[in-house]
């Protein structure tokens, strides 16, 4: 695949939105939603190869977000990094309901670039010897 892989941030904080889309724009295709209503919306309307998406925001959390786009045959197989400033408890949660991995507040860089390099690797790789149907 020639094209740049698509990534979805979700946050409903600008600065972070900002942030992470400088980050990740230099290698990938970024989009980015303000909240979980939203980011479901894009998520259904474009093929993404990974979504970062914040546990703790206003109208559906990151958990609710999460939760629905593993019910859906189009989002299931994305995967899901959780943004979070809050306790390993709520990132084991996020990965019981499906995230892939977690990067915490305040952000690192180099751990951003490696975590989201990892997980679109992943994904590809599955979805290339995923069964059709």
């Amino acid at each position: 695949m020639d094209e740049k892989p698509r990534v979805l941030i979700v946050d409903d904080t600008p600065m972070q939105l900002r942030i992470l889309a400088q980050m990740l724009s230099p290698m990938y295709d970024v989009k980015v939603a303000k909240d979980g209503e939203k980011g479901l919306e894009l998520a259904r309307e474009y093929g993404f190869d990974l979504i970062l998406l914040d546990i703790i925001m206003e109208g559906m959390s990151g958990f609710e977000v999460l939760a629905e786009l593993k019910k859906s045959d189009a989002t299931s197989r994305v995967p899901v990094i959780l943004i979070t400033a809050m306790s390993a408890a709520d990132a084991a949660k996020g990965m019981a309901l499906g995230a892939a991995d977690f990067i915490t507040k305040p952000f690192i860089e180099e751990v951003v670039k490696a975590k989201a390099r990892v997980q679109i690797g992943i994904g590809r790789a599955s979805a290339c010897s995923a069964p059709e149907g």
